[in-house]
């Protein structure tokens, strides 16, 4: 764990610093020294989805959840389903919606991240993250 840190970068190139590492190596050599320490890289991504036509107002919620996930969908329309997939891409649940609201049960599942995906005739239009306690 460190307790700072940040990036610097100039004409000469750019160094990425922590403060506060527990483990590090310093190199020696006749043009002077370098010490390194044991970094994990961090990155952050967004998940891009092509824009549709459709405009559709949803919630979701609670968000993170123990119980139950409710799906709230304004305006309803034709051939909307939900797909819940874990990590690894693994359909864990996948149904049309029928009403305004859907409540998708997951006690079942273990605490973890997993991905709800809302399909309109089987092509992703919004997608969620959904954190399980």
């Amino acid at each position: 764990m460190t307790a700072s840190g940040g990036d610097a970068s100039g004409s000469g190139g750019s160094v990425a610093f922590s403060i506060g590492q527990i483990i590090f190596t310093e190199a020696l050599g006749t043009n002077g020294s370098a010490t390194q320490g044991n970094q994990q890289a961090y990155e952050l991504f967004s998940v891009g989805i092509e824009q549709t036509d459709l405009h559709i107002s949803l919630s979701v919620f609670p968000n993170p959840t123990s119980h139950n996930l409710t799906l709230q969908i304004q305006d309803l329309q034709e051939h909307v389903s939900y797909q819940l997939t874990d990590a690894m891409g693994h359909v864990l649940d996948q149904k049309m919606m029928t009403t305004k609201i859907t409540a998708i049960p997951m006690e079942q599942f273990a605490a973890a991240t997993y991905f709800l995906n809302i399909l309109q005739k089987n092509k992703t239009i919004k997608a969620y993250k959904i954190i399980k306690n």
